[in-house]
């Protein structure tokens, strides 16, 4: 079930909404402007719960981020590797 819409003006530089147009497809500008926004509550909602964990625990190192990225790369390697073999 679709969660219910409401109608909203909203204001934008016609550049940006320009470029939103000609990118949004089939499904509209209004589905690609929520999309658009849906990430954006995403992003605030990690960086409020970064925010905290850094007050309750410090910051995490440049080193400790790199360290995660590395195993990032390396997960994303071997399920590559996984769904080549099994094509």
């Amino acid at each position: 079930m679709s969660e219910p819409t409401g109608k909203y003006s909203i204001t934008m530089p016609r550049d940006i909404a320009e470029a939103a147009k000609a990118r949004s497809g089939p499904s509209g500008l209004s589905a690609y402007v929520a999309a658009a926004v849906a990430r954006q509550i995403e992003r605030d909602n990690l960086n409020e719960l970064i925010t905290v964990a850094e007050a309750e625990h410090g910051p995490v190192s440049d080193e400790e981020v790199q360290a995660l990225r590395d195993q990032l790369a390396q997960a994303r390697r071997v399920q590559a590797q996984h769904r080549s073999s099994a094509a």
